[in-house]
């Protein structure tokens, strides 16, 4: 029998793995990638009698993987807090998915092992932008503020690794970068002891800098949209720019566009938590969106539909 593992390449995914492995302990081959690899699944050979637990990875992104899979005997555990509308039934599949806006895969797994190491699942939804359920998680554990604020920090460097179109983009693998988070039990213990996280955090706040530099692209008096240069730290940054937005201007709705190899663009899109259309029901209307309901994204927008986007986002949202 084989484990496989098979997670998201930002905090969430990584944390959620990290608590599962604390409480059951595995030699397991590791698949991940950047954030937007999520197509992780057709990476997988598996068959009867193997078990693959997958991690904040849209289930609807996966199926046609997941039913092949399933079908050649594979056992598979699936925790994800992503946009699910054809869940399988088979009984070799164990699906905890859950799609509520205030919930990240890390606190799915959480509730799962019943608060064991709830302190990861912190870090987590402090690097998902989820800081209204991070502090709630962290007040059950009695963390003064000093130790949330080690956390979010945490969270959040974990979180701005996984931004990229490539692997070239990041500073480190996520799966090498899941390897050091593995040796730790206590988040405060690799804070301490590994200066990685200190250049995450010196790239990470760099990076922020610049693209609050910038001007948006269109501006209208619901939503902004930015188009960032076409570099490194433009695609790492896309996601803790988009959030950040959203933390200084709640109200509004925020879109942050970089250009890809397909010589069009990928989008992180932020919508308000009041909006009666979602950054989820806002992304699908193109072909490769999807993600959280406040909190989603588009893969590939083709440069010819860029005005477009830029109309439609400016529309929905103002009247929302």
């Amino acid at each position: 029998m084989r484990h496989i593992d098979v997670f998201n390449g930002d905090a969430d995914g990584i944390c959620a793995l990290h608590q599962l492995r604390l409480a059951e302990p595995a030699d397991a081959e590791l698949i991940t990638g950047v954030k937007r690899d999520i197509e992780l699944l057709k990476r997988v050979t598996a068959g009867p009698g193997d078990e693959i637990t997958v991690l904040d990875v849209s289930l609807d992104r996966n199926r046609g993987a997941l039913v092949e899979l399933l079908e050649r005997g594979a056992r598979v555990r699936y925790f994800d807090h992503h946009a699910a509308t054809d869940i399988p039934a088979h009984p070799g599949l164990k699906a905890m998915i859950d799609e509520s806006a205030d919930l990240c895969t890390s606190m799915l797994v959480d509730r799962f092992l019943g608060g064991r190491f709830r302190v990861w699942a912190v870090v987590a939804a402090f690097g998902d932008n989820l800081g209204n359920s991070a502090l709630r998680l962290a007040e059950s554990l009695k963390l003064d503020k000093g130790r949330q604020d080690a956390l979010r920090e945490l969270g959040e460097n974990l979180n701005y690794n996984s931004y990229g179109e490539t692997e070239s983009d990041l500073l480190i693998h996520p799966a090498d970068l899941y390897r050091i988070v593995k040796r730790y039990a206590d988040p405060f213990d690799l804070i301490r002891k590994e200066s990685l996280f200190g250049q995450l955090s010196k790239e990470r706040v760099s990076d922020l800098q610049k693209a609050l530099a910038l001007t948006p692209q269109r501006r209208s008096n619901a939503a902004d949209a930015y188009v960032l240069p076409d570099e490194h730290w433009s695609r790492r940054v896309s996601g803790l720019f988009a959030n950040h937005l959203t933390v200084m201007e709640p109200q509004r709705a925020h879109a942050v566009l970089t250009r890809n190899a397909q010589e069009g663009f990928t989008v992180s899109l932020r919508s308000p938590l009041d909006a009666k259309t979602t950054a989820l029901d806002f992304c699908r209307l193109f072909p490769t969106g999807g993600g959280r309901r406040h909190a989603a994204g588009i893969n590939h927008l083709d440069r010819a539909r860029l005005e477009e986007f830029f109309n439609q986002f400016e529309k929905t949202f103002r009247n929302n």
